[in-house]
């Protein structure tokens, strides 16, 4: 129950969404997630296709997409397995490469959904994709069936592609290259859409630096280096940020 401000009374609960309001939720997440699918289901197809022409089991494709989900993670760990990469490696690259899902949840909408059950599958399914399309949505649009829909939606194209891909790559009698740089290209897209949406040009600068310096300074941990170097630049400009309101209200006080 909340509390009338100016009665001092007990205010009910507003009403939870009617079932048509609920279904066209649904209906908008689903709609919501196919540009992303656009992207994530061929990259599930590379996903199976890498997995077969690896020499691994066609059932790591649906293991690794439902244990992890996460995209990029998976087309790493296909290499490292076909590799035999010890196992503190194996951690260590999953560390850096899933430390930036941390700062999703600063902005991720996870307050909408209640459920326990539901909550922990949107802090589970919370991918790049998912955060980008979110991020594209007005405030006042977003919603627990919506978001969760999106979520799922995003998932099935991920396990859908990776089975079709496990399928092509059995039929297929050559090996298939250069499907590594479909990750990279949905990356783009998504980082180019988040830009319009948000003109977040301060962030893209920073993370063109963190790149840049890391190339130069540790060619061969780029990745890790440019990902803490980002992680500084994004405190120190956060804290500076959350500083320049006070600074001006004690001048104007002043």
């Amino acid at each position: 129950m909340q509390q009338d401000v100016l009665t001092g009374t007990a205010a009910p609960e507003p009403p939870p969404a009617a079932p048509s309001a609920r279904r066209r939720q649904i209906a908008e997440g689903v709609r919501d997630s196919s540009s992303a699918g656009l992207g994530i289901f061929p990259l599930g197809i590379a996903l199976g296709l890498l997995i077969i022409q690896a020499g691994l089991p066609w059932w790591l494709a649906p293991a690794l997409s439902l244990a992890a989900f996460a995209g990029s993670l998976e087309l790493l760990l296909v290499g490292m397995m076909a590799a035999v990469t010890p196992l503190a490696a194996v951690a260590l690259t999953v560390l850096v490469v899933n430390f930036r899902h941390v700062f999703y949840a600063f902005s991720f909408p996870l307050h909408l959904v209640k459920h326990p059950a539901a909550k922990a599958y949107a802090v589970y399914a919370m991918i790049d994709e998912a955060y980008a399309v979110n991020a594209s949505l007005p405030e006042a649009e977003r919603s627990a069936p919506r978001l969760l829909a999106m979520q799922i939606a995003c998932e099935a194209y991920w396990v859908g592609g990776g089975l079709v891909g496990v399928a092509l790559g059995a039929a297929l009698p050559a090996p298939v290259k250069g499907l590594e740089f479909a990750l990279c290209a949905l990356f783009t897209v998504l980082t180019l859409d988040a830009f319009r949406s948000r003109s977040e040009l301060p962030s893209v600068l920073l993370a063109g630096t963190s790149a840049v310096v890391a190339l130069v300074l540790t060619p061969g941990l780029a990745m890790l280096t440019a990902l803490l170097l980002f992680v500084a630049l994004l405190l120190a400009r956060h804290t500076l940020t959350a500083r320049r309101p006070a600074v001006a209200q004690e001048a104007a006080d002043a």
